[in-house]
């Protein structure tokens, strides 16, 4: 891996795909950056890290929800990281969040509000040198408002956004950004759902997928790759006939 996409700091690295990025990323001798809201749950894996693949890897503090703690973790970054990946995301539970105004709060933004506001701060810090890369893990939830899901889904579907936009405004500036769209995930987040296994990727098939997609400067991607033939008709399904599905 080259040295400007070193370090690579991760944004919710506490996650099992924020763990599995990890790895992938210290395979190829990249420094880490871990940010968490709990870096003492990383000290483990920080020594295994540095054990396993003989990189530097540190972790600092960073509450995303809080806005005081995302200036303290900005001031804290030791240098602007050559990568920045926000895997940052919290499903909620629908029915709960209709009734509940905090509880969707809370899942928009975990899943947009907050992100984009910290990736936008860095891609501000990347400005100034001139490169590096950005990349946001969206979600497939976010290409149409499902009635099972349209809290956690519109809050991707505006970070999905956010992340064009910010390709499109950083395009000539010589730092790269990539949308990245997982379909199911086997996942904590997912544990004790029923997942159709071959549409479900394992937190490494996906942060290989990122890895490969990173270095090939592409500039979206669906993990598992057949999800965009998934998507495609139900992006254009009518939105009479998209109604009455029940999904």
């Amino acid at each position: 891996m080259s040295a400007d996409l070193s370090p690579v700091l991760i944004v919710g690295a506490t996650s099992d795909i924020g763990l599995a990025l990890a790895h992938e990323y210290a395979k190829r001798g990249a420094a880490l950056i871990l940010a968490a809201r709990q870096p003492d749950r990383l000290e483990a894996d920080l020594l295994d890290l540095q054990n396993r693949y003989g990189v530097s890897a540190r972790s600092i503090a960073l509450d995303l929800l809080d806005a005081d703690s995302r200036a303290r973790f900005l001031d804290a970054l030791p240098v602007v990281p050559g990568t920045v990946i926000s895997v940052a995301g919290l499903l909620g539970e629908q029915e709960r969040s209709e009734s509940d105004a905090a509880l969707a709060e809370a899942v928009m933004t975990t899943n947009y509000v907050a992100p984009a506001l910290i990736l936008s701060a860095l891609a501000n810090r990347m400005l100034g040198r001139g490169s590096g890369t950005i990349i946001g893990v969206s979600s497939v939830a976010g290409d149409r408002g499902r009635a099972s899901n349209y809290l956690y889904g519109s809050a991707k579907a505006g970070f999905s956004a956010f992340l064009s936009g910010l390709r499109a405004r950083l395009r000539a500036r010589g730092i790269h950004v990539l949308t990245v769209k997982p379909g199911f995930v086997d996942t904590r987040m997912t544990s004790g759902m029923k997942l159709p296994a071959v549409l479900t990727a394992s937190p490494t098939q996906v942060a290989q997928e990122i890895v490969r997609a990173h270095l090939g400067r592409r500039s979206v991607i669906y993990t598992l790759g057949r999800w965009r033939w998934i998507m495609l008709p139900i992006r254009l399904l009518p939105e009479p006939l998209f109604m009455r599905l029940k999904f």
